[in-house]
């Protein structure tokens, strides 16, 4: 009797002891494959690429803006931000600073969209958001509007965005005016768009962007949430297509 209790025992342990083995090891294939966003910040996007791949991350340059703080060719931001638990592979998205704004922006207003595009390209900036709507007295194609402002100082990013002319400039549309996409343009642009459509602007929304992305386990996503730069609209209310009228409030949602 005294055998088969030794034996029991033994038994037992043995399975303790296995079970102990097997957390452990469950333990170290979960956490092993998890790390710490490092902080890219004020890095050269080379030394963050080398930095961000000894840990087992992957690096994206997203945006490009310009800043007076961070030198060009620099790390302005980045997301997921620093200390953010991740997956080995998680890739993590840059914005590269182009030092301080040095090129003159051209005045476009009244030039023909084409035309308008060529400058811009000329001048060293990108051509951004191009919404239309009806402008009486203006030729169809015709930038009314522009942003930034002709030789504006203090400019974040490279690109241009444009409010032009539509082939029904001299009529409002039936059962009032159609409302733009404002998303992804800077919000001192999607205002004047809508200040020139006679639209009226609700309280804007701000909301941070910059939050580090949770660990989801056994699964690396190809393309994370977007990053958008600090001012950029993200969302609106009504949304793009929308008809409204000059009594209808114009909700934006601003990233900040």
């Amino acid at each position: 009797m005294i055998g088969f209790f030794r034996f029991v025992l033994v038994i037992l342990l043995l399975t303790v002891v296995a079970m102990t083995s097997a957390l452990v090891t469950m333990h170290f294939a979960i956490h092993g494959g998890e790390v710490s966003i490092p902080d890219l910040k004020g890095m050269s996007v080379a030394d963050a690429g080398q930095r961000a791949a000894s840990r087992g991350l992957t690096m994206q340059v997203e945006n490009r803006l310009y800043s007076a703080d961070v030198p060009a060719g620099r790390v302005a931001n980045q997301s997921p931000a620093a200390g953010a638990i991740v997956r080995r592979g998680w890739r993590v998205w840059l914005t590269e600073s182009l030092g301080p704004q040095k090129l003159a922006i051209p005045d476009v207003k009244g030039r023909d969209q084409r035309f308008a595009t060529i400058e811009i390209r000329r001048a060293g900036f990108q051509t951004g958001t191009v919404a239309e709507m009806p402008w009486p007295g203006a030729q169809p194609g015709a930038v009314i509007a522009q942003s930034p402002e002709p030789n504006a100082s203090g400019v974040e990013s490279p690109v241009m965005n444009l409010l032009v002319a539509s082939e029904d400039s001299g009529s409002q549309p039936a059962g009032g005016l159609v409302l733009p996409n404002l998303e992804g343009q800077v919000f001192t642009s999607a205002a004047l768009t809508l200040t020139r459509m006679g639209l009226r602007l609700a309280p804007v929304k701000e909301q941070d962007m910059h939050i580090g992305t949770p660990v989801v386990a056994g699964a690396v996503p190809a393309n994370p949430p977007q990053m958008f730069p600090p001012g950029t609209v993200i969302a609106q209310n009504p949304p793009a297509g929308s008809r409204v009228d000059a009594g209808t409030p114009i909700e934006l949602t601003v990233a900040k």
